[in-house]
C-alpha cells in the first residue's frame, strides 16, 4: 500500500525519523518544516496523508488543520496529529482542529507505521499492489 504522505513537522530528527520508517514501508514522503509551507504543499501534491506537528513555530498544527479543512479540494485528505502534547484534553483539542487521528511523541518505532496506515484511505487497486 504505497501512499503520499506531507510531514508537517519543524524538528529535523522527527522528520528523519517518520521519513525513514515511512519510505521502508514503500510511501512518498514530502516534508514541510512550517505551517504556512505545509499548506502550500498540501494544495500542491494532493497528499493520500498529513502527519502534522501541533507544536510549530508561527503557525500551530491546530490553525493549519483548521485551514486545510475549511478548503474544498483538501478538506477529504486523512490528518493525523503526531505530537509531544499529551496533557488532558490535548488529544480532543487537536480531534476539535480537523484532526482524524492523534499519535503521541516519542513514537513506538513499532507500532507508528501501523498506527499511520490506519488512516490511509487508499482505493483497492492501489492496496493490493
Amino acid at each position: 500500500m504505497k501512499a503520499k504522505i506531507l510531514l508537517i513537522e519543524d524538528n529535523p530528527q522527527n522528520r528523519y525519523l517518520a521519513r525513514f520508517m515511512l519510505e521502508q514501508r514503500g510511501h512518498d514522503i514530502s516534508e514541510a518544516e512550517t505551517g504556512p509551507l505545509g499548506l502550500e504543499m498540501a494544495a500542491k501534491i494532493l497528499p493520500d496523508l498529513i502527519l502534522l506537528d501541533i507544536q510549530l513555530p508561527g503557525m500551530d498544527g491546530h490553525a493549519v488543520a483548521r485551514m486545510l479543512k475549511s478548503d474544498p479540494i483538501l478538506r477529504t485528505i486523512p490528518i493525523v496529529a503526531v505530537t509531544s502534547y499529551a496533557m488532558a484534553g490535548d488529544r480532543e483539542r487537536g480531534l476539535a482542529s480537523g484532526a482524524e487521528g492523534y499519535i503521541e511523541k516519542p513514537i513506538d518505532p513499532e507500532s507508528f507505521v501501523a498506527e499511520v496506515e490506519r488512516f490511509l484511505h487508499l482505493p483497492e487497486q492501489e492496496s493490493a499492489s
